[in-house]
This record gives C-alpha cells, sequence and structure tokens, in this order.
C-alpha cells in the first residue's frame, strides 16, 4: 500500500517547507520548522529524519555551486576532512536505521534541544571566527586564507568523523560544528568557510542518503508499498520544491526581515518541540 497524505497535511508540509527554505537562506534553522511538520502529519520519526534529509538536499547543492569558487587550493583541507565526512555520515545514518523506534523517540527531543542550542550559539561562533581573524593580521582575501600545519589537525580529524555521525542520525545543526572545526584550524575568510561548510554537509548527507535510500526497516515501522522505506517519496519531492521557493523568496526579502527576529523564532519553536517531545513523545 503506498501512502497518501491528505490534501491539508500536504498543504501544512509545502508550507513548512516554504518557511524552511525562508529561514535558511536568512539565517538557518530551516530543519526545525520540516522536522516537526513531518513528524505532525503521522510519519513515524526515523522516517521524518530521512526523508527531511532527502527534501533538504537540493538546496544544499545549490548552495555548494554557489561558494564553488572560493574553495580552490584548499585540496588538503577538502581530503584530510572530507574522508572522515563520508565514514561517519555513513555510520550515522546505519546507526539510525538499526535504532528501533522507541530508542529514538525517547532520544529525540535530547537532539532537537541539542540543534536548537547549536543554532542559537551562530553569534558565538561568529565572533569566534571574528576574532581569530583579527589576532592573525591575515590578508581577507579567500586566497590568501590557507592556513598553515598545525598540531590542532589531529584533533580536527577525528572531530570531523564525529559531525558527520551526529549528521547521518540526526543532523540538525552541523553547520554550526563544521565552522567552529574550520575556525580552530585557522581559517577566516567567511565566504570560503561556507564554502567548505558545503562540501563536508554534502558529504555527510550524500552518503547518509545512500544508506536511506537502500535500507529497509522492520515491516510496518517505515513507509511504501512494504511498510519498510525510510524515505517518503512522494512528500520528500513536494517538500523540495517548497524548499526551493522559499530559498528564493527569502533571498528577496532578507533585507526586510531582520536575521535577530528569525533566529529567536527558530530558537522558541525548538525549545518548545522538544519540551512537547519530552511530555508526549512520539509513538506509531
Amino acid at each position: 500500500m503506498i501512502d497518501v497524505q491528505p490534501p491539508s497535511h500536504l498543504l501544512l508540509l509545502v508550507v513548512a517547507a516554504v518557511l524552511a527554505g525562508t529561514v535558511n537562506s536568512l539565517a538557518g534553522g530551516g530543519t526545525l520548522i520540516t522536522f516537526p511538520s513531518l513528524l505532525a502529519v503521522g510519519l513515524p520519526a526515523r522516517v521524518a529524519n530521512a526523508t527531511n534529509t532527502m527534501a533538504l538536499w537540493p538546496g544544499l547543492i545549490s548552495s555548494l555551486w554557489g561558494y564553488r569558487r572560493f574553495v580552490r587550493n584548499n585540496g588538503k583541507a577538502i581530503l584530510l576532512l572530507g574522508l572522515p565526512s563520508l565514514v561517519g555520515g555513513t555510520a550515522g545514518a546505519l546507526l539510525l536505521s538499526h535504532t528501533t523506534d522507541n530508542t529514538f523517540a525517547r532520544i529525540l527531543p535530547w537532539l532537537i534541544l541539542m540543534a536548537t542550542g547549536l543554532f542559537a550559539s551562530q553569534g558565538i561562533v561568529a565572533n569566534f571566527i571574528r576574532n581569530r581573524r583579527t589576532e592573525s593580521h591575515q590578508p581577507l582575501e579567500e586566497e590568501a586564507d590557507n592556513p598553515p600545519w598545525t598540531p590542532y589537525w589531529y584533533v580536527a580529524v577525528p572531530f570531523q568523523f564525529i559531525i558527520g555521525l551526529y549528521g547521518g542520525y540526526f543532523g540538525a545543526g552541523i553547520g554550526i560544528l563544521i565552522l567552529t572545526n574550520l575556525g580552530l584550524l585557522g581559517f577566516h575568510h567567511m565566504h570560503k568557510m561556507n564554502g567548505l561548510k558545503n562540501i563536508f554537509g554534502a558529504l555527510v548527507n550524500v552518503m547518509a542518503l545512500v544508506v536511506f535510500i537502500t535500507a529497509r526497516l522492520p515491516a510496518g515501522t517505515g513507509v511504501g508499498p512494504g511498510r519498510n522505506l525510510m524515505i517518503d517519496w512522494p512528500v520528500a519531492g513536494l517538500m523540495a520544491c517548497g524548499s526551493i521557493a522559499g530559498g528564493y523568496m527569502g533571498s528577496r526579502f532578507a533585507r526586510r526581515v531582520g536575521q535577530v527576529v528569525v533566529r529567536r523564532l527558530v530558537v522558541v519553536i525548538g525549545v518548545s518541540l522538544s519540551l512537547t517531545l519530552l511530555l508526549h513523545p512520539v509513538t506509531h
């Protein structure tokens, strides 16, 4: 039997996707809007997570393309941090596919709360990077932003694996973690850092998607004809279109909406969702 969402649910998902695309273009944190909407229409938590990853994939690729010119001459960083991103993303997605629904429902509020905390810390991370750049007295041109080798590389590589592991398992907020890792390595140019962040985020998510597409859940715990798929494909496609439209709208109206207001709203949504799931865990 193929899952068919009623029109009211489809409308909710489209609106949520458009809002998420708009929020992502302004301040980030759109996952904290799309993910609860998928739970609200009755998708199992693991399915909602995998479907959300697929729905936001086109926006991630478009962002990656937009920053392509800023990441040239950074093959060393891409190689050394890209491999643990791939491995971590794969391991995290496999871990999710083998987590029972009850277990995931118990830890889900804490994952959302952590993601909300990461999102709220954006300003702190930005100030940290800005201060590092000021202390380094390096030029702001991206070509000049190639940090020398430091002992922190021995920490950065395993830290990137942990980021990938979390990203493959849940994912919300990994951008802040990646930027922090890059800042500790000595990167300063924000466009270059955002470009590298998008590359590593894409690597984490592409491996997670490979697992989500090929994995099969126990019968009755997923979606699709056999009730064992991790991705609700019609919903993912619909929300992807809404997210793209929202990103376009956000880019046009970015100057009219304050980022601080948007960020505070997303934090309120994240905290409220965490408390709600703590009091009323997701059950199917």
